[in-house]
């Protein structure tokens, strides 16, 4: 790849992989517009790298404060409210590895299409809308609890299709359980972390088996463009959600489907 590439590719894993957006469907992008070829293995692992050290480093209070809780209290009936979120973190990321392990493989070959992200893209654009919409969003984080964290990390398994969006459809269900958005937001930046972790983890295992030549000065500008447009992209979301709302998420969603459906019937 040229630098042009490895930046506009990281650029849009680091923003996409937090936006309610759908990261498949603007990585189909570069291919049908320009003909570029795939990112390779190698190159993803990078980019995921830098995503989960900008989402850790955003809330790196919260996890170390969430992680002395947990150690301290987690384990007794004096539980505080951030041991708690510690243990929703944990108990809402088992459904999607538990049916990503299972069906990962069957998802890649068959799911993996321009038309099926196109849907997606365009139906869970439509339900972030009514739940924004229809929402009370007067629930804070720290009020959350262990039913609507587990109904949160049970839909994160429809993430698993290709153009669903992890962060869209987690941020749907948070608000169709009442809370407020930056709470949902909040709460799903902090289930990437595992998920990322997880699925880089996974990827890295793969590359070490594929052993496949590696660019190494294109996986450092990737895993440091990916990292600056991660954190930029959550810091400015956070700022800005409560106020403007979901709806130009909404409409990007429903444009971008539409780009992907002429690339398919047109």
């Amino acid at each position: 790849m040229t630098l042009f590439e490895i930046i506009i590719l990281a650029l849009i894993q680091g923003i996409t992989e937090f936006l309610p957006i759908s990261s498949s469907g603007h990585l189909l992008l570069p291919a049908e517009l320009l003909g570029w070829d795939s990112q390779g293995l190698a190159f993803d692992v990078a980019v995921h790298v830098g995503s989960l050290l900008a989402v850790m480093l955003y809330f790196r209070q919260e996890i170390a404060q969430m992680t002395v809780a947990w150690l301290t209290k987690g384990f007794s009936k004096e539980q505080t409210t951030d041991s708690k979120l510690a243990w929703y973190v944990i108990l809402a990321t088992i459904p999607a590895v538990a049916v990503g392990l299972l069906l990962d493989d069957w998802i890649e070959m068959n799911a993996r299409t321009a038309l099926v992200i196109a849907a997606t893209t365009i139906l869970f654009g439509l339900l972030l809308w009514y739940a924004d919409a229809t929402a009370s969003h007067k629930q804070s984080l720290d009020k959350i609890t262990l039913k609507q964290a587990v109904i949160i990390g049970v839909a994160q398994v429809m993430a698993l299709i290709p153009g669903t969006s992890r962060s869209g459809i987690t941020m749907t269900a948070g608000l169709m359980l009442g809370l407020d958005r930056e709470s949902c937001a909040r709460f799903s930046f902090l289930l990437s972390i595992p998920v990322i972790l997880g699925a880089g983890t996974l990827k890295t295992f793969d590359l070490l088996a594929a052993s496949e030549p590696v660019d190494w000065s294109a996986l450092l500008y990737g895993a440091a463009f990916s990292f600056v447009s991660a954190y930029l992209c959550i810091f400015l979301f956070l700022s800005w959600i409560s106020r403007i709302g979901m709806l130009p998420f909404v409409i990007y969603r429903l444009v971008l489907g539409g780009v992907l459906l002429w690339f398919v019937f047109g």
